[in-house]
């Protein structure tokens, strides 16, 4: 155990897609609380890859503008928050035709699931994902 997650209770943080959005912008949306969790945690932070297809589908949609490209974006904010990427294996793939969620969406089923697999809290503000039992968030 490193000394850094030693001084924490908890595991590791995974990013859900707009608290990882959010943060890099400096989004007022994003609260305090979990600013500062982010802060502290530096060095234990995670993200998958279906944050950053999930925010390249958001650009295409115009719901995000991701400047000047997405892949320049996404290069941009990996360099300035490094992180550790999840691996989208098997065992994930599983996971999350097995979690319980009240919904359907895929990318909120692969992000639960890598939290369980790799025993990581995940940071979100989705109340269809703070409130799925069994499934570790943080969202404040």
């Amino acid at each position: 155990m490193s000394a850094a997650r030693g001084r924490r209770a908890g595991p590791p943080f995974l990013f859900d897609t707009h608290v990882w959005f959010w943060y890099l912008v400096g989004s007022d949306r994003l609260p305090g609380g979990l600013r500062d969790a982010v802060d502290g945690a530096l060095g234990e932070l995670w993200l998958s890859p279906i944050s950053v297809w999930e925010l390249c589908v958001l650009d295409e949609r115009g719901r995000v503008r991701l400047e000047p490209d997405p892949r320049s974006w996404v290069e941009e904010a990996m360099a300035r928050l490094p992180l550790e990427e999840a691996p989208l294996n098997r065992e994930v793939a599983l996971v999350s035709r097995e979690v319980r969620l009240d919904h359907r969406d895929p990318a909120d089923r692969f992000l639960a699931a890598t939290a369980l697999v790799f025993d990581l809290t995940l940071l979100t503000l989705d109340e269809r994902l703070t409130a799925a039992r069994g499934v570790p968030t943080r969202s404040a």
